[in-house]
């Protein structure tokens, strides 16, 4: 950096061509700021594309590898159908899944959104507790309706005077989404294939998994570069790579291009064990 002292030394077409490079600088550094915001895309009713959505049913091979090298383990099928309906008249997308693990159905999932928006309007949850180390223990239920503006947990109507901590904690998530443009994070695979993909762009999604003891949020996800996957028949398919990270986790989902499925997620956990999601060509 040129100092004072010596400012007084250089003679003045050099003083203004100085001055010049600094504004040039400022200038570049200025259109650098702009560029980072617009690179950011808040997700709202308005950029998502419903009708990338494909209808049918989708099959999803998911496991767990405790080593990166290790054997596959916790073996789950997700099949997840989406279908365009009616809900109290209004034009609705339904999404239903059926997850099963070895030998039974542990999850069962039915979520209704607007056709258009994809703003949740019912999700409806049933899951297979198991006990630790004994036979079956118990099923949890849990539905939330965005229209009648209901909490139900297990056959109980909640409200906002709940004592039990779980209770408490639903009732509270649903709270924190009230009045508020969200989406389903429980239906991010279908999510994700709305959004309007570009090299480089973070989008700023804000999610709640309705039923659950979290809340609303708004989460990162940032469009990294694009790979190909090779598929059936020798097929190179072209893939947008989506990528979130927060402490401990680290997720890369592949997503068409041509079709805007989901196709892949590979996931990190503390750089302990690991988590897979792969789309299955055929259902039988």
């Amino acid at each position: 950096m040129v100092t004072r002292s010596l400012i007084k030394y250089l003679n003045p077409q050099i003083i203004m061509n100085i001055k010049k490079s600094l504004l040039l600088i400022l200038l570049a550094f200025s259109m650098s700021l702009k560029a980072q915001k617009f690179d950011t895309l808040e997700i709202n009713s308005s950029n998502v594309n419903a009708n990338a959505l494909r209808e049918g049913s989708h099959r999803y091979l998911v496991y767990f590898k405790m080593k990166k090298d290790s054997v596959r383990t916790e073996t789950q099928f997700w099949t997840r159908t989406i279908k365009r309906s009616n809900y109290n008249g209004k034009p609705v997308l339904e999404i239903n899944q059926e997850w099963e693990d070895k030998d039974s159905i542990l999850h069962i999932v039915k979520s209704v959104s607007d056709a258009k928006t994809l703003q949740p309007l019912y999700h409806s949850t049933w899951w297979k507790i198991n006990g630790r180390t004994g036979p079956l223990k118990k099923v949890s239920v849990t539905t939330v309706d965005f229209v009648k503006n209901t909490v139900e947990h297990n056959g109980k109507l909640l409200t906002a005077s709940e004592a039990e901590p779980q209770s408490k904690a639903i009732y509270r998530g649903y709270q924190s989404a009230l009045g508020k443009y969200f989406l389903n994070w429980h239906t991010d695979l279908e999510i994700f294939p709305v959004l309007p993909f570009k090299q480089g762009l973070f989008f700023t999604i804000p999610f709640y998994d309705p039923g659950t003891t979290y809340g609303y949020e708004k989460v990162v996800y940032q469009v990294t570069g694009s790979a190909f996957l090779k598929g059936y028949n020798d097929q190179n398919i072209d893939c947008w790579l989506l990528e979130h990270q927060s402490k401990g986790n680290k997720e890369v989902f592949w997503i068409s291009k041509k079709t805007r499925e989901v196709l892949k997620l590979e996931q990190e956990v503390s750089g302990q064990f690991y988590r897979y999601k792969i789309k299955l060509g055929f259902l039988p």
